[in-house]
């Protein structure tokens, strides 16, 4: 159905664009991307940059998100979208596979937990809200990790001691973790398994953003005498209902 409203849903499409991409573009970029005329193009980005939404970088011809874009994530991030649309449905989850299971974003190598829902006589756990954990330690940290380009993952991980051990375990160089993010890729779900608490296992997916980035991850944790190894992916697959569910409510693409 065709906006009622064109020039509000270009000017979303123009910013939707922008915060896709990894760095500034030319407005013929923008406007080729879209298919929109240029002139449409130009229009737009001159009221958004006269209201700080974009930026203009003139010697290098290209535009990029202002500071009031940054001010827009900086909302969000306060209002805890994700926390509050997350938390019913981590409960709705633990409900029914009746074990324990979480939300967390990624921090440089580290994964925050958002919510945390406990299942009853369940195995004490290490995580809780706003607890740290190394994200390549963590069946959460693994699925947003995948999901990651391979520049960014060599940012974040320069050298083997950027790789931080728990009790020895958990992949040990660069390679090691690599495999373990293929298999996460190949699977299409990633888990740990003993490797942040002996005995505990985790299944986790990422939850998708509006370009199809991580956002974020839902990991279901539980005792791994169980569940065999060949019923992980049925709990994966209800962790997954989950995931698409959250990346359909924060207007995201499910992976």
């Amino acid at each position: 159905m065709a906006s009622k409203v064109p020039a509000a849903q270009n000017t979303l499409r123009v910013l939707m664009h922008q915060a896709a991409q990894r760095g500034p573009v030319p407005a013929a970029t923008l406007a080729s991307s879209l298919g929109l005329p240029r002139s449409t193009v130009y229009q737009l980005l001159d009221c958004l940059v006269a209201e700080g939404f974009v930026v203009h970088l003139p010697e290098e011809h290209r535009y990029g998100l202002g500071i009031a874009a940054f001010e827009l994530s900086s909302g969000f991030s306060r209002q805890e979208p994700l926390s509050r649309l997350g938390r019913p449905l981590i409960a709705q989850l633990v409900d029914r596979l009746g074990e324990s299971a979480h939300l967390v974003v990624l921090h440089g190598r580290d994964v925050i937990y958002l919510v945390e829902e406990r299942a009853a006589h369940r195995p004490s756990l290490v995580s809780d809200v706003g607890v740290r954990l190394p994200a390549h330690l963590t069946a959460s940290g693994r699925a947003m990790l995948a999901g990651l380009p391979a520049a960014q993952l060599r940012a974040l991980y320069p050298s083997q001691a950027a790789l931080e051990q728990r009790d020895g375990r958990g992949p040990r160089t660069r390679l090691e973790l690599r495999a373990v993010l293929d298999r996460a890729r190949t699977d299409a779900y990633a888990t740990e398994n003993g490797e942040i608490t002996p005995g505990i296992a985790s299944v986790a997916l990422a939850v998708r953003d509006h370009a199809g980035w991580p956002a974020a991850a839902i990991a279901v944790t539980f005792a791994n005498d169980r569940f065999d190894v060949d019923r992980w992916p049925a709990l994966a697959a209800a962790v997954a209902v989950t995931a698409a569910e959250l990346s359909r409510r924060i207007g995201g693409r499910p992976g």
